[in-house]
């Protein structure tokens, strides 16, 4: 088992609504990750297509697994938090949407904020995809990450 695929096991766990909503973590790389969302009766609005609310979990999630996929050897010793986002809808979003985020920012650099402030901040970008690859929303999530307190 990689680190990634741990990551993606841990967090259905301790985010449980966003499984409990349908999203599928995929792929988990250093600063990339995918998830998807199958429309559903449950995640549809009035006029039959995916609810806003349901698009935004799924970014979330996605944009909350990027971040862990850039962080995972430190994870641990850290508390993340989504401290602001943004999201823009293009088109109706209907049946399998695809979720794939990026983390914007150097690894190095992310890292070195991180020592020298214990703590960072940064955008994780999310382009949201229906199965014809038609772009149907896009979100920036900015995540907050700061250094656990060492016990004495």
């Amino acid at each position: 088992m990689t680190p990634f695929d741990a990551i993606k096991a841990q967090l259905s766990a301790i985010v449980p609504f966003a499984s409990y909503v349908g999203v599928a973590l995929g792929e988990i790389g250093e600063a990339t990750a995918t998830a998807t969302l199958e429309q559903s009766h449950n995640t549809s609005n009035h006029i039959a297509t995916m609810h806003a609310g349901a698009l935004f979990t799924l970014a979330e999630a996605a944009s909350g697994a990027a971040m862990a996929g850039m962080f995972f050897e430190r994870l641990a010793m850290l508390r993340p938090v989504a401290a602001s986002a943004t999201i823009a809808y293009a088109k109706p979003a209907k049946g399998l949407i695809t979720a794939e985020a990026t983390v914007d920012g150097d690894k190095p650099a992310l890292f070195a904020a991180l020592d020298a402030e214990g703590k960072v901040r940064f955008p994780v970008t999310i382009r949201m995809t229906d199965a014809a690859g038609r772009e149907v929303a896009q979100m920036s999530v900015d995540w907050h990450l700061s250094a656990l307190a060492k016990a004495a």
